[in-house]
């Protein structure tokens, strides 16, 4: 797999009936091995050992209902509260962050309403801090550590 713009970490990788599959820390099973899914577990290792975000906050694939369709938030980070703090949206490092991957990942904020919004290839990693009252976002420098939320 590529390498990407995030710290290395210890991979889980096994064959299951001919395919690759990693280790998902947060579902605590094994997944299809997509370069999505590799961008995922890279981010979700960094964000944990790197950021201090508890692992039993975040869930991947969160179904949720946007305008009578089912969608899938790639990972939500919750708070204490259990209720949702941050859209994480993956794509493959091929694959370029546009405009339409913001419209993707705010079409899903109408929905949970979060603080926090990021977006990543694995190579560019983009985070912006909603801003409610203006009705805009904010484009952070940095992703914030868990205790800065």
């Amino acid at each position: 797999m590529l390498l990407l713009n995030l710290p290395k970490y210890e991979t889980k990788i096994a064959i299951r009936e001919g395919k690759k599959v990693i280790f998902d820390l947060i579902r605590r099973r094994y997944v299809a091995l997509t370069p999505e899914e590799w961008v995922r577990q890279h981010f979700i290792h960094f964000l944990i050992n790197h950021k201090g975000y508890p692992s039993a906050l975040m869930a991947n694939e969160v179904l949720l209902n946007l305008n009578g369709t089912k969608k899938r938030c790639d990972t939500v980070l919750y708070n204490r509260n259990l209720s949702a703090k941050m859209i994480i949206e993956y794509k493959a490092p091929h694959i370029e962050i546009t405009q339409a991957v913001f419209n993707q990942i705010t079409n899903y904020n109408f929905v949970l309403k979060v603080d926090y919004l990021i977006v990543s290839n694995g190579i560019n990693h983009y985070c912006c801090k909603m801003d409610y009252v203006n009705q805009t976002y904010v484009f952070l420098k940095d992703i914030p550590d868990y205790n800065q939320l």
